[in-house]
C-alpha cells in the first residue's frame, strides 16, 4: 500500500481530472464515497482507517473548495448510504436534514473526515449530483442526476482500490424531430 502523501496525491489528481471533465459549475455538488479499508488492501467495511480517509478528504476538498462545488461525502450502509454536506448545501437544494452523526465505524471513515472538517456540516438522506466519484466499489449511483456518465482518468485505482468516476447530463427527450444543443 501507498503511503498517505500518495494517497492524498492521487485522490487530488483524480478530483482534478474529474472536475475537468465534467465541467462542474460553482454551485454543483460532487459525491464521493470512500472506503479506506479498500484503499488499504483490506475488504470494504472491515479495516477503517480514519487517517487513509483524512488523506482522501484533504485531496479532494481543497480542490471543491477552490471551484466553489459542494462535496457530498456519502456515508456507509450502516447510516443507510446519507450523505454529509454542507448545510448551505442542503438549504439550496432543498435537502432535508436528518439527526445522525457518522463514525468511523458506523457511517464510516471517509464521511467523519468530512463532518469534522466542514464548517457547517448536516447529514441528508437523498441527494441529485451532477458528479461523483466511486473509491473502493461504495455505490454512489444512487445519489447521481439521471442519465450518469462514464468519465475514464488516467488513474484506476487509489491505493488497492478501484476508482470509478462519473459525471451527469440531462436527458434527451422527443424524438427524431428534437433538436439538441
Amino acid at each position: 500500500m501507498q503511503n498517505l502523501e500518495e494517497i492524498q496525491a492521487q485522490a487530488r489528481q483524480a478530483a482534478a481530472e474529474l472536475l475537468a471533465a465534467a465541467e462542474l459549475a460553482p454551485g454543483s455538488i460532487l459525491v464521493t464515497g470512500c472506503s479506506s479499508s479498500e484503499i488499504t488492501g483490506g475488504r470494504i467495511g472491515k479495516a477503517s482507517s480514519v487517517e487513509t480517509a483524512q488523506a482522501v478528504f484533504q485531496g479532494i476538498y481543497p480542490l471543491l473548495l477552490e471551484k466553489g462545488v459542494y462535496l457530498a461525502a456519502q456515508c456507509c450502509e450502516h447510516l443507510n448510504r446519507a450523505l454529509i454536506v454542507e448545510t448551505a448545501c442542503a438549504e439550496q437544494y432543498g435537502y432535508e436534514p436528518v439527526c445522525v452523526r457518522p463514525q468511523p465505524k458506523a457511517g464510516g471513515s471517509f464521511a467523519t473526515a468530512a463532518w469534522e472538517a466542514f464548517a457547517h456540516p448536516v447529514a441528508v438522506e437523498h441527494i441529485r449530483a451532477h458528479a461523483g466519484l466511486d473509491i473502493g466499489g461504495t455505490l454512489i449511483g444512487m445519489h447521481l442526476r439521471d442519465v450518469a456518465v462514464p468519465v475514464r482518468l488516467s488513474l484506476d485505482h487509489i491505493g488497492c482500490a478501484i476508482l470509478l468516476c462519473a459525471r451527469t447530463r440531462p436527458k434527451f427527450i422527443g424524438g427524431s424531430r428534437a433538436c439538441y444543443e
